[in-house]
């Protein structure tokens, strides 16, 4: 039956959501606080130029996000720069050198390690060690603990450990490996590495900003069936009717809401419900710590080009060596040539330096790994910290479900738990759209509290 929805939040979670809710005949309403769509992965404007407030890479294992893509009229193919998965470092900087050619699964990854430079035959046993138990296990670790001590209870070398394990788990959990949990980073490998086919494990890189890629897409989509997006539009209360209906703020009534915003605003919002079968939930919200990611975006002269479109970088703050990727933004866009983009995760000793000083090491950190002296002099440096990227995905984290348990209300967003547990994912953009998706199929299926 048709109902009356309301979407709190146009981030990706909130998009996704929306999109199935219209496509199964309701009428939505989405309402964003902020005037840009796409929450914590945006486009965002400086030095006169369109940037992301994060570098992001997605993965060929991300499947929601891109259905929902081509759902929304958008051609990946031309949005998105596909590499095959890789973990290279520039020439001489205590790196390794790992690309996947395109073979079938699982060959394409015995293959890279043979030819892999910069790990001994040490390193190479070890990691075929680990994949070959993991598959052993199914991908399944039933009980949790950290990504340190899964490395060390399978003998990983600390070669491979600090040249792929590190930086795989910063990249994705958004969490130092001595504090990440084992059960997540192995659900991302599992869906990558450990998947049947061999573009599950492909690198994608995102050549469009940010919101144009899905969210702005997925408003255009949603206005199309009959739907409303509202910028600017910040709801601060939601009332329980006694209906069963809900008013937000003094105006608006539907049918039912989907809290679709930050795991820190959801929980105030739903402290305001003064319900006490939320008080789970809410604890289990206001339990999270934040982890923040940084980018820093570095522009030099037009001519500024380097010879990949990203190189994996080892970090080592004790050196002031804080970049952890570097991207080329000029090989995904040409407008955008000479632009460099520094991905920092887990970024909060590092945001303690201050913008000026930060960029400075990040400068001369590629100066001297690239070995190219005119990196330690670009022409602006813009600094972009979202102190709240994520939360610490740690083992055994209590994580709220889509149903809040109270009828008509449901929640969406990366730090949501999957009906199976053993299936969680960390906070990334494809968590946030199998949130969506999931809040929306339950009241599709009528699968939520009533």
């Amino acid at each position: 039956m048709k109902q009356r929805y309301a979407v709190i939040g146009a981030g990706w979670a909130g998009c996704a959501a929306a999109m199935e809710l219209a496509r199964a005949g309701h009428a939505v309403t989405v309402y964003e606080a902020a005037r840009v769509l796409g929450g914590r992965a945006r486009r965002v404007e400086r030095e006169s130029t369109v940037l992301d407030n994060g570098q992001h890479i997605l993965l060929g294992a991300y499947t929601e996000t891109l259905r929902l893509i081509k759902l929304a009229g958008q051609d990946p193919s031309e949005l998105i720069l596909t590499l095959p998965l890789q973990m290279r470092y520039p020439a001489d900087s205590g790196g390794m050198d790992f690309i996947a050619p395109r073979l079938p699964a699982p060959l394409h990854l015995a293959w890279a390690l043979l030819r892999a430079k910069g790990l001994e035959r040490a390193d190479k046993l070890a990691l075929m060690r680990f994949s070959t138990a993991m598959r052993w296990m199914g991908w399944q670790l039933y009980n949790d603990c950290t990504v340190s001590e899964l490395l060390q209870r399978f003998d990983q070398t600390d070669t491979l450990s600090r040249l792929m394990w590190h930086p795989l788990c910063l990249a994705a959990l958004n969490t130092p490996p001595e504090r990440a949990s084992a059960r997540v980073f192995i659900n991302v490998l599992r869906d990558s590495l450990g998947a049947s086919r061999r573009r599950a494990s492909d690198m994608l890189i995102p050549q469009a900003n940010l919101s144009a890629l899905l969210p702005e897409a997925a408003a255009r989509y949603v206005e199309r069936l009959g739907g409303e997006v509202r910028t600017g539009a910040k709801i601060a209360a939601l009332h329980a009717l006694s209906d069963g209906r809900w008013r937000l703020d003094d105006a608006d009534v539907f049918d039912g809401v989907i809290v679709a915003t930050s795991s820190v605003q959801a929980a105030s919002l739903l402290q305001g419900v003064h319900d006490a079968r939320l008080d789970d939930v809410i604890n289990r919200m206001q339990a999270f710590t934040p982890e923040a990611i940084s980018t820093c975006y570095l522009q030099y002269e037009a001519s500024v080009r380097l010879d990949l479109p990203f190189y994996a970088l080892v970090d080592a703050p004790e050196r002031q060596h804080w970049g952890q990727f570097v991207f080329d933004r000029g090989q995904l866009d040409a407008k955008q040539a000479g632009l460099l983009a520094v991905v920092i995760s887990a970024s909060g000793p590092a945001a303690e330096q201050g913008h000026g000083p930060l960029a400075q090491a990040i400068a001369a950190q590629l100066a001297q790994v690239l070995q190219r002296p005119e990196l330690a002099q670009p022409v602006w440096t813009q600094l972009i910290t979202e102190k709240r990227a994520t939360f610490a995905c740690t083992p055994d984290l209590l994580r709220p479900g889509n149903d809040s348990g109270v009828p008509g209300l449901l929640l969406a967003g990366d730090y949501t738990s999957n009906e199976d547990r053993t299936q969680d994912y960390p906070a990334t953009i494809e968590a946030a759209v199998r949130s969506g998706v999931a809040a929306a199929r339950m009241v599709n299926t009528g699968k939520a509290s009533k």
